[in-house]
C-alpha cells in the first residue's frame, strides 16, 4: 500500500510538472500581433484532458460551438490544448446555454481524478482480494 501512495505522489508531481511545462509552452508559442493587442481581441485556450481534439470529428464540434460566440481558431497546439481569439462582444452568456468563456471542454479536471482514484481502489481491491484467497489455503 506504501508503494502506491508513493506511486500516486509521483504521478501528481509528474503531473503538475507538465501542467507548468505546457503554460510556459502556451505562452511562448503564439506572438500577438500588434494589431490584436492594440484592438478589441480577446483571447482564450480551450483544454481537453483526454486528448478530445485528435479525433477530427470532436475538433469539428468544438470549433463550431465555439464560433456560436464568435471564437475563432488561432492554432492547435496539439490534441490538448486549441487557442481561440474573438472580437470583444456583447453576448450574453446564456444565450446559448454554455459559457462563451469556458476553458474546458470534455471530461472536467475534478472528474477525471474521481476516475483515476476509481481506478486505483478497483486494482486495490482486486489484489485484497486475491490475497485473501490465496491465504485461505
Amino acid at each position: 500500500m506504501l508503494f502506491t501512495v508513493i506511486n500516486a505522489g509521483a504521478a501528481a508531481a509528474a503531473a503538475a510538472a507538465a501542467a507548468k511545462r505546457a503554460r510556459e509552452e502556451e505562452e511562448e508559442m503564439t506572438q500577438y500581433t500588434d494589431q490584436e493587442l492594440q484592438t478589441d481581441w480577446e483571447f482564450k485556450i480551450i483544454r481537453s484532458n483526454t486528448k478530445s481534439f485528435d479525433k477530427p470529428d470532436v475538433f469539428r464540434r468544438m470549433l463550431v460551438e465555439e464560433s456560436e460566440f464568435g471564437w475563432q481558431l488561432v492554432e492547435k497546439f496539439d490534441g490538448s490544448r486549441v487557442r481561440l481569439k474573438r472580437q470583444r462582444q456583447a453576448t450574453p452568456a446564456d444565450a446559448y446555454g454554455r459559457d462563451p468563456y469556458r476553458t474546458t471542454y470534455g471530461v472536467t479536471e475534478g472528474a477525471m481524478v474521481g476516475f483515476i482514484l476509481l481506478a486505483i481502489g478497483a486494482v486495490f481491491s482486486v489484489l485484497m482480494l486475491v490475497i485473501v484467497l490465496l491465504t485461505k489455503k
